[in-house]
């Protein structure tokens, strides 16, 4: 059985956390300053080693999901169309918010705030995931002929979220990016709520996130 893409990016984003980490880790045992060893303190090399650790069950959970049972009718097609949708849009505007929008707002990825490397570090991984989504949501509106036609516009904006997930990790993401970012949320949410598909933040647990 071929590997799920799910499971493709899972471990993709798992080696990204953990050359991340190491390399922050050689960096601030290289560098003898106190501030670079404050922002990966041992509760966040934990918290990254935690998620890394997660992948294998997701994993697991993700193959045997692309395994279960498709609904039969159209009625049942165009529910679980929705539900799928709503379920990953979710996930990407929890993700979005929690790890990119707020802590940008909040003068988190500014050079020298304190705890900076670990907050691009999981802004780089809710930037990668909330794409993943995204995009996954925009496969599930499909699903739907009212829900796809709302979509449907919206999809050159989520392609073009595509690689900003790096240039949150490497800190080079400006205002437009941010900006990106939620206007894209908004107009899944807009989209979505025109359709009868309720959007709200969820944020993901960690190994949803990392795994």
């Amino acid at each position: 059985m071929s590997v799920p893409t799910t499971v493709r990016f899972r471990r993709a984003l798992t080696a990204v956390v953990l050359s991340t980490a190491l390399l922050a880790g050689a960096t601030a045992c290289g560098s003898g300053g106190g501030a670079q060893r404050e922002e990966l303190s041992a509760a966040s090399m934990g918290e990254l080693a935690a998620l890394a650790a997660a992948e294998p069950a997701a994993a697991e959970a993700d193959e045997r999901a692309a395994v279960t049972p498709s609904p039969s009718t159209s009625a049942e097609k165009q529910k679980f169309a929705k539900t799928r949708f709503v379920a990953n849009a979710s996930l990407a505007a929890g993700a979005t918010y929690q790890w990119i929008v707020k802590p940008y707002r909040e003068g988190k990825f500014k050079k020298g705030a304190k705890g900076r490397t670990f907050a691009l570090i999981k802004a780089g991984l809710a930037g990668a995931f909330a794409y993943n989504r995204l995009k996954a949501a925009a496969d599930n509106a499909k699903g739907d002929p009212l829900l796809s036609k709302a979509i449907a516009p919206l999809t050159a904006g989520i392609e073009s979220l595509k690689g900003l997930g790096s240039k949150l990790r490497k800190g080079e993401a400006g205002d437009a990016d941010i900006s990106s970012f939620d206007d894209v949320i908004n107009s899944v949410k807009e989209a979505g709520r025109s359709a009868g598909a309720e959007v709200t933040n969820k944020v993901p647990s960690a190994s949803q996130l990392g795994g």
